[in-house]
């Protein structure tokens, strides 16, 4: 990552360091509802192609006629990344104290990436379990009265209707659903699911988790785990989850080929960032500190929320 009009150090051996926090251990999936796609401007329009390509066009042709026409249907979507950062900083005193206990820097830098990644996620999932983008019948679905927490409820076919929904709406079949851990927990003893692996002596978390997204005729299975603390400044660490058990989302996932349609991305200027956040570093003799900022210019958007089926699993 280069920063621009700074004189601070990126210092990418630290951004690797990112240990406790990244997406295989804590579950942050922002950036795999909504892939990221670098841009080159912090304000622009990019074209996105629709669903409106799929409609029936005359094909017939008389001898010695002209060819009936059709074009591409595209639609000019504006981004403008917005300007996301924080910096913490590191005395020389609290360096040499920490220093025989764990590596200061590291752990520095770890607490100011993992809160921008924690911010992007809770702006990601505000968006994907969001009963405004995906209102009425052909986007949204209520089963809280048969919700997953339920060990009896028929997920596979619930999971279904949304799928067809999707393909009825688009044409195109949808290969992802993002839950919350807790939802991942409720398909883990959901007894249809358990059917499944009827032949083994043991069903474990990792056996579900590598087979329930080809169960529910997807290719994706995206478990958003990561928690916050939603208390006050100064009370009682009090977590939250960032994905709510309240809901799973089915959607078209964005592919590298920009010509295939999906549900939506994240734009990131590509001057000033990146999916890995890199730290730069900088030095403040008044304070006799080393700071750390990470910096990060995104805007995460939705494309077209009818590739995407928003259903309601919770009572």
């Amino acid at each position: 990552m280069i920063q621009q009009a700074t004189r601070g150090t990126p210092r990418m051996d630290l951004g690797e360091a990112l240990h406790e926090y990244d997406s295989s251990g804590q579950g942050f999936i922002a950036m795999d509802v909504l892939p990221a796609r670098g841009v080159t401007k912090k304000a622009a329009t990019v074209s996105v192609i629709t669903r409106e390509n799929k409609k029936r066009a005359d094909a017939k042709h008389a001898n010695g006629g002209g060819f009936n026409r059709i074009g591409l249907t595209a639609e000019d979507l504006s981004y403008a990344c917005v300007d996301y950062g924080l910096e913490s900083p590191l005395t020389d005193v609290d360096r040499e104290n920490y220093s025989s206990d764990f590596d200061a820097e590291v752990e520095t830098v770890d607490l100011v990436q993992s809160s921008i990644l924690v911010e992007r996620e809770i702006r990601v999932a505000a968006m994907a379990f969001n009963t405004t983008i995906f209102t009425g019948s052909d986007l949204y679905t209520d089963n809280s009265s048969a919700p997953w927490d339920d060990i009896a409820t028929k997920i596979i076919n619930q999971v279904a209707a949304a799928m067809e929904k999707i393909r009825r709406n688009t044409g195109v079949k949808p290969d992802s659903m993002a839950i919350g851990a807790v939802s991942f927990n409720n398909l883990r003893k959901n007894t249809e699911i358990k059917d499944m692996f009827s032949g083994a002596t043991v069903i474990t978390a990792e056996m579900i988790r590598t087979h329930l997204a080809s169960i529910l005729d997807l290719q994706n299975l995206f478990v958003g785990g990561d928690v916050y603390d939603s208390a006050k400044e100064g009370q009682s660490f009090t977590a939250a989850d960032i994905w709510s058990d309240d809901y799973a989302l089915i959607f078209k996932q964005h592919s590298g080929n920009l010509k295939t349609p999906g549900l939506g991305r994240s734009y990131q200027w590509e001057p000033f960032g990146g999916e890995e956040v890199a730290p730069v570093q900088y030095r403040e003799e008044q304070t006799e500190s080393d700071i750390f900022r990470v910096r990060d210019f995104v805007d995460e958007k939705v494309h077209d929320s009818y590739f995407g089926h928003l259903l309601k699993i919770d009572a």
